[in-house]
C-alpha cells in the first residue's frame, strides 16, 4: 500500500488530542507553576542545572540472562533491565521445532509480535467466547489485547524467532499467568470436578510452570478445536505488515506503518518497519503523542536524543539492541554502517503522529527563520523543503 508523505501522515494521524485540549481548556491542563509564571510578564524561571540524559539503548540479545530451555529461549527488556522504557517492554523469543510457549495470559499488558524468522502458529480465546488459530510467517504481526488467553507454537521443521512487544514497561514475560502453573497448584480433587478427568491424573502433575514445552512438530493444515461447537473468529488478530502496511519510500530509506486505522484490534500500539540506507539519516523530528521503542533487526547506527536545556546524547546501537525515546523528545537516527539499517519501531498510541523539524522550518516566513539563526534572508529562503523523512 503506497502513499505520499502528506497522505502517510494524514492517514496515520488523528487530531483527537488537539481537539481534547481545546475542549478541556488549556488552563486546566497547564501545571500550576507554569500558570504562575505566565502571570508575571517579563520573567522566566531559570532552568535547573543540566542533568545528563539517562541511557536509552540496551542490548536485549546479549544483556539479558532471560530463559533458556530445551525448547527455546526468551530474552526480555523491561524496566528492570532497561529503566528508561517505562511504557513499553520487549521480548526476543526463539522456539525450536516442536516447541511451544504454553497457554497463558497477561493481566497488565497487551501483546504485539513481529515474526523475524520461521513460522509460528497461535491460538487465542476472546471474552466473547470465539477462538482463532492462525499461522504467521516472516513479516506478519499479531496483537492480543490484555487478558486474552493465547499460545505460541513453532510451525514446521525449522526454528522460529519473533519479537514481542508489550504496552507496559513493567510487564515481565516471567510474571504472566500460565495454565500449567495454575492447574498444578489447584488440588487434584477440584481439578477433577472442574474437568471430569480422574483425580489421579492431576495428582501426578509437576508442581511448576512449563513455560516453553516440547511436543510433536506442528504442521499444516491448521487443526480444529477439540469442541467443534466453539466458534472461530475471523483472524482479526493477524496482519501482514510487510505486505499490507502503509508504505512510503524516501530518499535514503523507506517505512511500512500499521496503526489502529489499518489493524483495528491493535488499539494501544502503532508499529513500523523502517529501512535507512548507509550514510542516510532519519530526519530530526519528535512525536507529540507517544513514546518510541526500537529494535535493530540488521545493521548499525547512532540514535541521538534532544531533551531540552542543552541535553543532547548520542548512543551507538547494532543488531539485537533496543532504543527508547520519551514522548516529545527530539531525535534522529544515522546509519553509520555499510549495510541497510533495519528497525522495528513501536509507539504507545493507536495512531501515528510526528512533527518534522524540516517541515516546521519551511512552514515559517523566511525573515523569521533568518532572525532566529542570524542567517541572511537569501539563506533562509533557500532552505530545501525535503518533504522526506529519511535523507
Amino acid at each position: 500500500m503506497e502513499t505520499t508523505r502528506r497522505e502517510f501522515l494524514s492517514t496515520a494521524s488523528l487530531t483527537a488530542m488537539g481537539a481534547a485540549v481545546l475542549a478541556t481548556g488549556i488552563g486546566t491542563l497547564m501545571p500550576e507553576k507554569a500558570k504562575a509564571a505566565l502571570s508575571k510578564p517579563g520573567t522566566k524561571g531559570q532552568p535547573k542545572a543540566e542533568t545528563e540524559l539517562e541511557d536509552f539503548v540496551y542490548d536485549i540479545e546479549n544483556g539479558s540472562t532471560g530463559y533458556q530451555g530445551a525448547g527455546g529461549s526468551a530474552k526480555e527488556a523491561t524496566v528492570e533491565e532497561f529503566p528508561v522504557s517505562q511504557s513499553i517492554a520487549g521480548v526476543s523469543m526463539y522456539l525450536k521445532p516442536g516447541a511451544f510457549r504454553e497457554m497463558h495470559w497477561h493481566s497488565i499488558a497487551a501483546e504485539w509480535a513481529y515474526i523475524l524468522d520461521g513460522a509460528v502458529r497461535t491460538t487465542v480465546i476472546t471474552p466473547d467466547g470465539t477462538t482463532s488459530t492462525d499461522d504467521f510467517e516472516k513479516g506478519d504481526i499479531w496483537f492480543f489485547p490484555k487478558g486474552h488467553g493465547h499460545m505460541l507454537q513453532c510451525l514446521g521443521d525449522k526454528p522460529c524467532h519473533f519479537l514481542l512487544g508489550f504496552d507496559n514497561g513493567h510487564f515481565s514475560e516471567f510474571g504472566t499467568f500460565s495454565v500449567t502453573d495454575w492447574v498444578s497448584h489447584v488440588s487434584p480433587a477440584i481439578m477433577a470436578k472442574n474437568t471430569g478427568l480422574p483425580t489421579s491424573f492431576f495428582a501426578g502433575l509437576p508442581k511448576k510452570e512449563l513455560y516453553i514445552g516440547l511436543g510433536k512438530i506442528a504442521v499444516k493444515p491448521r487443526p480444529k478445536n477439540i469442541n467443534p461447537a466453539i466458534p472461530f473468529s475471523n483472524s482479526m488478530h493477524k496482519f501482514s505488515m510487510e505486505k499490507e502496511g502503509i508504505f512510503q519510500e524516501f530518499k535514503g530509506g523507506s517505512v511500512k506503518l500499521v496503526s489502529s486505522l489499518e489493524f483495528p484490534i491493535q488499539n494501544t500500539i502503532t508499529s513500523m518497519r523502517m529501512n535507512i540506507e548507509p550514510g542516510a539519516i532519519r530526519e530530526l523530528h519528535w512525536h507529540p503523542n507517544a513514546d518510541e521503542w526500537q529494535y535493530v533487526m540488521e545493521g548499525k547506527g547512532e540514535l541521538s536524543i534532544f531533551g531540552s536545556h542543552g541535553r543532547v546524547k548520542t548512543m551507538p546501537y547494532h543488531k539485537g539492541m533496543v532504543g527508547f525515546i520519551k514522548q516529545g523528545y527530539g531525535h534522529f537516527i544515522e546509519n553509520t554502517g555499510t549495510e541497510t539499517l533495519k528497525l522495528i519501531i513501536l509507539f504507545n498510541s493507536p495512531v501515528y503522529q510526528e512533527i518534522s523539524l524540516n517541515d516546521w522550518l519551511n512552514s515559517n516566513p523566511p525573515q523569521l527563520i533568518a532572525d532566529h539563526f542570524g542567517m541572511t534572508l537569501e539563506q533562509a529562503a533557500s532552505l530545501i523543503n525535503h518533504q522526506n523523512g529519511i535523507y
